[in-house]
């Protein structure tokens, strides 16, 4: 699975939805195994690379998540971290086969859905297909997206970078409004919204924190970038 799809969008008089799904939290259950496990590796990387005590480690972790969307980039901005160092040393998660799981009903809209299917993801490539595999879903989408493919000039600029959104539009030869992003990330939403394109916040592994992130109240008010507010993805076919 390669991660920009060659083929050219339909060009019928009916234009198909691209449809870009969020890989953590969003297709599965990432909470607290899957990204404790992340936030303790990269808080031991923090720590081992840069030479600081636990404490400031997580500290940074934390403080470049909220900063810039991503621990990675302000790493590389600031320490002049290697990013292919960094992302296969903090995913490495021994033990996941354990841990990852989704709902079969939530697969079965994906199957269902009309137009081009994508998963859009901060991660990396090797950890998402891994986890796809894991779920066996990777026949449900036509390519992954993934941290590798959000370059730009030399920089990565993963989500929330609306350059990069809009990016992502220009190579798979769609109008921003015919692309959905499906996000658990309330920030993300707001970028893809600024871009033109279509929101639906999915809640269903909703939690009170988030790979330490602010804190967001389950169920709360639908902010106005955000088109739809579901518990599960069959509204995007039942509209309900």
């Amino acid at each position: 699975m390669t991660g920009w799809p060659l083929e050219p969008a339909d060009q019928s008089r009916c234009r198909p939805r691209v449809w870009l799904f969020d890989l953590d939290n969003t297709l599965h259950d990432a909470g607290a195994h899957v990204f404790g496990a992340l936030n303790r590796a990269m808080a031991e990387y923090v720590q081992r690379e840069l030479s600081v005590d636990a404490v400031e480690a997580d500290r940074l972790r934390r403080h470049y998540f909220l900063r810039y969307g991503a621990t990675l980039l302000g790493l590389v901005r600031h320490h002049g971290v290697k990013a292919p160092h960094f992302l296969h040393d903090t995913h490495r998660l021994p033990g996941l086969e354990q841990h990852v799981s989704g709902h079969r009903h939530d697969f079965e809209v994906v199957r269902r859905l009309p137009g081009r299917k994508l998963v859009l993801t901060n991660a990396p490539r090797d950890y998402a297909l891994r986890v796809m595999r894991l779920l066996r879903i990777e026949h449900l989408f036509d390519a992954v997206l993934s941290i590798e493919d959000m370059a730009m000039f030399g920089h990565l600029r993963p989500k929330p970078d609306a350059r990069m959104l809009r990016r992502v539009a220009v190579r798979l030869r769609a109008r921003p409004g015919d692309c959905v992003l499906v996000e658990d990330t309330l920030v993300h939403q707001k970028s893809a919204r600024k871009v033109g394109m279509r929101t639906v916040w999915m809640q269903r592994y909703a939690r009170r924190r988030v790979h330490g992130g602010p804190m967001v109240d389950r169920w709360s008010m639908r902010p106005a970038y955000v088109d739809r507010v579901v518990r599960g993805l069959r509204p995007l076919i039942t509209g309900r």
